[in-house]
């Protein structure tokens, strides 16, 4: 039986509503400027590479006026198609309870409840397009900072021996801020960020009055009679066209930080001008000087504004990198709580915002990356050859998971949603062909992080299902041991007994062990289960299902949301008004402490996929961390499983 009660609700005096509003305007307005500095770092920094590489990359085309309408047209319907249709007002559509991301779009379709092949084909391409998001998240930070610090070669020629060692710096202090949390960042790169849009606007303007016939590209059948007259060659520009929208995934993935509308109202108000009047701006350098087209973002600016410009750029790119690192947290937690992923230290940095964390062993492992690939690759149009593989092959998949939430969740018509998902990938498998080319050049680092990252995501779920099955094999009804206990009463001692277990019907083997060695039992016995919903926050008044039993047992079960981190203790606490009374100070928590054996005796995995298993489970964080339960109040009983 559950047992619940109803409290009566407090009377609350109402506030103002022109003070409200002003409250809500005020917010919205604060949560739009933090979103410019960890939302839109990445897409707002690549002007300072993303044109200059379609004319002095590694497949440049003569900056002839043709070539430099056809790419800005381009580039212009490239930002208009991806990034304001798609994203912003289609794929953003598909939040789980205002949390974005491609897990968040496999929760929503939450494949992993049956065993179909449909099901088991979207989790497959899901957690693959997941995985391949940490590639990249190594690569903007290396890029972003080394194209910025490439600034000081125009100015200063003697300072290029310099670059890598200034990148390398900028980058470690950047990783080293993290721990302070996305709050405090964006509040103090949102300011940067709005003055670095300001000043892609006014440059790009200085030269659009000095050349403004390059406004004609808007006109799409500039972007046509590109590829008519290039043929094969137009289309592999795409490649470094697709520089410009390399932030989409990290905008989907940020919404939980800041929500959709603050999102949205940076984006048209500010960050969408901006770069279509830098780009444009830049596009006009180039056709009054060609010569200049080997950095057409530094030239934008006079003689005397090239360092300010440099230490601008440099700062906007270390908010760029703060994107893919703020999802990466964001993905990570998504993984954990999904069981997707071993348990990882999780901190949370805003009491306000539940989605903004830091993890110390993500954002490490992302710094050495980071800074293997700066000094690996050595230049920023290297690094272009290796960038945006992995985005463009999770944007494909992104729009697929899109249209069957949207068949699925949103009830759209087949018909409707094929159309809407068909003409989104005609422009998404345009670009996902031209950046396979880039594999030979450095394309295959991506795929290659990812390729790892879903193979462990693969076996740690697929080993968690096995260890599920051998639990179930051996576990003993727990109908069968009320029985025993009843014909049997063994000696009861004051206290309880807090045993965690997974919802598995049957008697928790901790529970055997302890009963078998010491003899004695707690008055009371309960069996906790934390149980992670496929929606990002569970509210208070649903946290607690309580279920008394016989003999001093009780069943509870504590349910939490994939953005929210399990607090065993303060979930005891709170079943007070259950009427199941403990006391935090005397309680004592069983916990399995499992060793795992692989082998081939028994039909599982692969061995050595196994054996991965078994080496993830070892290193991942202690139960008691990650449940927050006190060590000295916790003991973990032996298990021994062969997998």
């Amino acid at each position: 039986m559950t047992i619940s009660t109803e409290k009566e609700s407090p009377t609350i005096p109402l506030a103002d509503p022109d003070d409200r509003n002003h409250e809500a305007g005020s917010r919205i307005l604060l949560l739009s400027l933090s979103a410019l500095g960890i939302v839109y770092g990445d897409i707002g920094t690549s002007p300072i590479y993303a044109l200059r590489e379609c004319f002095h990359g590694s497949h440049p085309f003569p900056p002839t006026e043709s070539n430099i309408l056809g790419v800005l047209s381009l580039i212009f319907w490239a930002l208009m198609i991806i990034i304001s249709l798609k994203y912003l007002i289609y794929v953003m559509r598909a939040d789980n309870h205002g949390e974005g991301g491609i897990l968040a779009l496999l929760a929503l379709l939450a494949p992993w409840k049956d065993h179909s092949q449909k099901s088991r084909v979207l989790l497959f391409i899901g957690l693959f397009g997941a995985a391949l998001l940490y590639g990249d998240g190594a690569i903007t930070p290396a890029i972003s900072v080394l194209s910025a610090v490439e600034g000081l070669e125009i100015a200063a020629p003697g300072l290029k021996p310099y670059v890598l060692p200034i990148t390398i710096a900028v980058l470690v202090l950047l990783f080293r801020f993290q721990k302070r949390g996305t709050t405090r960042i964006g509040i103090i790169f949102g300011p940067i960020m709005l003055l670095w849009f300001a000043t892609l606007a006014l440059l790009g303007i200085s030269w659009i009055v000095r050349a403004p016939q390059v406004l004609a590209a808007i006109n799409p059948s500039h972007g046509v009679i590109f590829f008519i007259h290039n043929g094969w060659r137009g289309f592999v520009v795409l490649g470094a066209v697709f520089l410009v929208v390399t932030g989409g995934e990290a905008l989907y993935a940020d919404m939980g930080h800041f929500g959709r509308f603050p999102i949205r109202l940076a984006w048209f108000a500010l960050v969408l001008p901006a770069l279509l009047l830098n780009y444009f701006g830049q596009a006009a350098l180039i056709l009054l000087h060609p010569e200049q087209a080997h950095q057409p973002f530094f030239n934008l600016a006079p003689d005397w504004a090239l360092y300010p410009l440099v230490l601008l750029a440099t700062c906007a790119t270390v908010i760029a990198s703060q994107a893919v690192i703020s999802g990466a947290f964001s993905l990570t937690r998504q993984a954990v709580q999904l069981g997707q992923c071993p348990h990882v230290h999780i901190i949370q940095t805003s009491q306000e915002e539940i989605g903004q964390i830091y993890i110390p062993s993500v954002n490490w492992l992302l710094m050495v990356v980071t800074i293997s690939l700066v000094l690996g690759f050595g230049t920023s149009s290297k690094l272009a050859g290796a960038y945006g593989v992995a985005v463009t092959t999770t944007m494909v998949i992104t729009v697929v998971l899109a249209y069957f939430v949207a068949v699925g969740t949103w009830r759209w018509h087949p018909v409707t949603a094929g159309v809407v998902t068909v003409l989104f990938l005609t422009v998404d498998v345009a670009f996902f062909g031209a950046n396979m080319m880039k594999i030979g050049s450095g394309g295959w680092f991506p795929l290659a992080a990812g390729g790892i990252v879903f193979t462990m995501m693969a076996t740690w779920r697929r080993g968690k299902e096995i260890l599920t099955q051998r639990y179930e094999e051996d576990m003993e009804p727990l109908e069968n041991f009320l029985l025993r206990i009843a014909e049997n009463p063994p000696l009861r001692v004051p206290g309880t007994a807090v045993f965690m277990v997974k919802r598995i019907p049957g008697t928790p083997p901790q529970l055997l062990h302890h009963l078998a060695h010491n003899q004695v039992l707690h008055e009371q016995v309960i069996f906790l289960s934390v149980v992670t919903k496929e929606v990002p926050r569970v509210s208070a008044e649903n946290r607690l299902e309580v279920i008394k039993m016989e003999q001093g047992f009780s069943q509870v079960i504590v349910n939490y949301g994939f953005m929210q981190s399990p607090h065993v203790p303060v979930a005891l606490r709170e079943c007070e008004s259950f009427g199941l009374k403990v006391n935090l100070d005397t309680v004592t928590y069983y916990l399995a402490h499992e060793t795992l054996i692989p082998s081939l005796k028994r039909r599982g995995m692969v061995l050595w996929r196994e054996k991965l298993f078994s080496f993830m489970t070892r290193n991942a964080m202690p139960a008691t961390d990650f449940f927050r339960i006190p060590p000295e109040r916790a003991i973990e009983l032996g298990i021994r499983i062969e997998i």
